[in-house]
């Protein structure tokens, strides 16, 4: 497992699958970055450089505990990038790991070649996720078996009064067979300590964030998930309205990981992105 000093001497792990130009990936959680495979055979198309962010997987965990803080791992991505050797990095980030993609890009922004961000979290930018727009999406899986039981902990969830987060995860998958549960458990944070002070304050800066990404010159790419209640495609329209060379891709019929749900959608519209073609109809 090849690893790199960052600039706080924590020594952090990446590893690489595939061949081609590299594409630096930021998972969500923070968690192992493992559970992106390879992004449902991406990997035929470009070198995929996955990161595990301080304190996961096999990254080291930091002397100092504030580092786990979203703004200071830019740096980390950046240390990357040299280690790498690049004049610009192509950067996809997943889920919560958009957030550090947007502090990266908002921090380094002559330093970013493409940006793709899939179903990505939006606190770095300051958009909330109304719960309207989460029990709309939730209603439209009303014929599905399992709707009864999540549907009540959504509401449970949303008027505070519960925390079944089990039963509310067939909403974040486009489908609810065995491999989208081993996805989105393989997906969940195992360490509390490092999500929460991965949001803690000072994390974000909302205001400062979007008129950096206001002037980005990189192209970006914002794929959501149809069915995603985590990423609604509503808060991802409202994220990709910050950039001024933004493509919005809503992939029907997914959910929070849509690599899993149609993996040949997916790297079709992904790779298309990352060659500077048109996305695919």
């Amino acid at each position: 497992m090849p690893t790199f000093t960052a600039p706080d001497g924590t020594r952090l792990a990446y590893r690489e699958t595939g061949d081609g130009e590299p594409l630096l990936c930021l998972p969500g959680g923070p968690t192992d970055s493992r559970y992106l495979g390879d992004l449902g055979g991406l990997s035929a198309h470009r070198r995929l450089v996955f990161l595990d962010l301080r304190g996961t997987g096999r990254s080291a965990v930091p002397a100092d505990p504030t580092s786990y803080r979203c703004d200071r791992q830019a740096d980390d991505v950046e240390a990357l990038r040299a280690h790498l050797g690049l004049a610009r990095a192509d950067v996809l980030a997943h889920s919560a790991g958009a957030n550090l993609a947007a502090r990266y890009a908002a921090r380094y922004p002559e330093r970013i070649g493409r940006l793709a961000l899939v179903g990505p979290g939006t606190r770095a930018v300051g958009i909330d996720v109304p719960a309207r727009a989460r029990r709309e999406l939730a209603l439209r899986r009303e014929g599905e078996p399992w709707f009864p039981r999540a549907f009540a902990a959504l509401e449970a969830s949303t008027a505070g009064t519960g925390d079944d987060w089990d039963a509310i995860a067939p909403f974040f998958c486009g489908r609810w067979d065995a491999a989208a549960r081993a996805q989105h458990a393989a997906g969940r944070p195992a360490d509390g300590e490092v999500v929460a002070r991965f949001g803690a304050e000072g994390a974000f800066d909302p205001d400062g964030t979007r008129r950096a990404l206001a002037a980005l010159a990189a192209p970006v790419l914002l794929l959501a998930g149809e069915f995603d209640l985590n990423s609604p495609p509503e808060t991802v329209t409202a994220f990709a309205e910050l950039f001024p060379d933004a493509t919005l891709v809503v992939q029907s019929g997914a959910g929070h990981y849509p690599w899993l749900d149609d993996p040949a959608r997916f790297v079709r519209t992904a790779a298309a992105f990352l060659a500077g073609a048109p996305a695919p109809v």
